[in-house]
């Protein structure tokens, strides 16, 4: 069996390079234009102040790979459209003409301070086709795809304000994490965000968290009470390890993943737009399902369980009022389902269903604890350390966990099996 040794390359800031600046775009780091792209993207994401604080990043993500899918599939029609049909798309035109153009109608879109760089990076990969039919049938298709793409979700509720929270009292209830003590939780209006595949927010939604005076809740509470403390004496040196190697933009370290798993197994320009619009479709749905659960549920943290286990009923718990996460802060939401978990399970899923499972041999690079690699042998092992990570953060109970690997497959698996698939007549093999 071919055995692939990736490194997963993170972008700049834990690695100690300097953030770009506002408008700044790396050069390409690959001639695959939907890599190409989605290195831009996360470019953009990471630079400081680019990013809306009240939209969520993979909701970009999405919108780039669909238009990008739906423009290369437009020309090759192996697999059904996400949304847009272009009548008429030439079979002679060129495929990575039509993705450089849907890719960066949409980032403009998106990104308008970036403009100039965008059409920039667009004139490069066009120079050496400039003129030629094939390349200009191709730019027609990716701007007319991207032009439908974003008028769908211009009304989405993605713009839309956050609603005012009101933070519980009773115990359970989420409250303001120590020590910064946010006045709000983000993203209490995404729930409402008209999902990418989704029949609604709620369509998955597990059942409750365990109940405080029971003994599942118990030994959650004391498990990551002991291995997600700050300076922990009862976690080991590789748990302390984990927990930090994973605490970033988990959507973030999942598409740097595809990149190079894309490129090891050549994918062509096609069957990448197509696994890119999979993995990412799944994603921003997946983190739509989560707050929908979230603020269902509004259940507090374990900081705050922690600190408050005195008073929650439960005999088989004790308060510690100084108690602090490994990470110091606490996400600003709700802690029921865990984000990392969906995210990281909806990833693997579509990535070990397109690419066909098997060994994959790997090496992750940390966006959060600089010089930090870690090696895995499947998406799935990864995924599973990726969630557990939250524990030994201090960030989640393991029902947290549980549970939200459950809802991050079952949205993967509703995405994988509904959109996107094979055109009849044609067979299933990667290409």
């Amino acid at each position: 069996m071919t055995r692939f040794a990736i490194t997963v390359a993170f972008l700049a800031l834990s690695c100690g390079a300097q953030a770009a600046a506002p408008g700044d775009i790396p050069p390409a780091r690959s001639e695959n234009p939907v890599i190409a792209w989605n290195q831009v993207l996360l470019s953009i994401v990471r630079t400081p102040g680019a990013q809306p604080s009240t939209i969520h990043p993979t909701r970009s993500f999405a919108i780039l790979h669909a238009a990008i899918y739906d423009a290369v599939n437009a020309i090759e029609r192996t697999h059904a459209p996400y949304l847009v049909t272009v009548p008429g798309a030439s079979r002679r035109a060129s495929l990575r003409a039509a993705a450089d153009a849907a890719a960066h109608d949409v980032l403009v879109a998106l990104y308008p301070s970036f403009q100039s760089a965008l059409d920039a990076r667009l004139q490069d990969s066009m120079r050496a086709g400039f003129g030629r039919t094939d390349e200009a049938d191709g730019l027609r298709i990716g701007r007319a795809v991207a032009r439908e793409i974003l008028a769908r979700r211009q009304q989405d509720g993605a713009d839309a304000p956050p609603r005012a929270y009101v933070f519980g009292t009773a115990p359970g209830a989420y409250q303001p994490t120590p020590p910064n003590f946010p006045p709000q939780p983000q993203f209490t209006h995404w729930p409402f965000v008209t999902p990418f595949a989704l029949d609604a927010a709620s369509q998955f939604r597990p059942g409750p968290a365990p109940a405080l005076a029971g003994s599942r809740y118990a030994e959650a509470l004391n498990e990551v009470h002991s291995v997600g403390v700050m300076n922990s004496t009862t976690a080991t040196p590789d748990e302390a390890a984990t927990g930090l190697f994973w605490n970033g933009a988990i959507q973030n370290y999942w598409n740097e993943i595809a990149q190079t798993a894309a490129a090891a197994r050549h994918l062509s320009i096609g069957a990448s737009a197509r696994l890119f619009a999979l993995l990412n479709i799944s994603l921003a749905d997946g983190v739509i399902a989560f707050y929908d659960a979230k603020y269902a549920y509004n259940l507090w943290r374990p900081v705050t369980a922690v600190r408050e286990a005195d008073a929650d009923g439960n005999a088989d718990t004790a308060g510690d009022s100084a108690w602090l996460p490994q990470t110091t802060r606490t996400a600003a939401d709700p802690s029921y389902p865990g984000a990392h978990a969906v995210i990281s399970a909806a990833a693997a899923e579509v990535l070990e269903s397109v690419l066909k499972g098997g060994q994959f041999e790997f090496d992750v690079t940390s966006e959060s604890a600089p010089g930090a690699i870690r090696s895995f042998s499947s998406f799935r092992t990864a995924a599973t350390e990726a969630s557990l990570s939250r524990i030994f953060a201090g960030q989640h109970f393991r029902f947290d966990q549980v549970a939200g690997e459950q809802l991050g497959r079952d949205v993967a698996d509703f995405v994988l099996d509904r959109f996107l698939t094979r055109a009849r007549g044609r067979d299933n093999r990667t290409r």
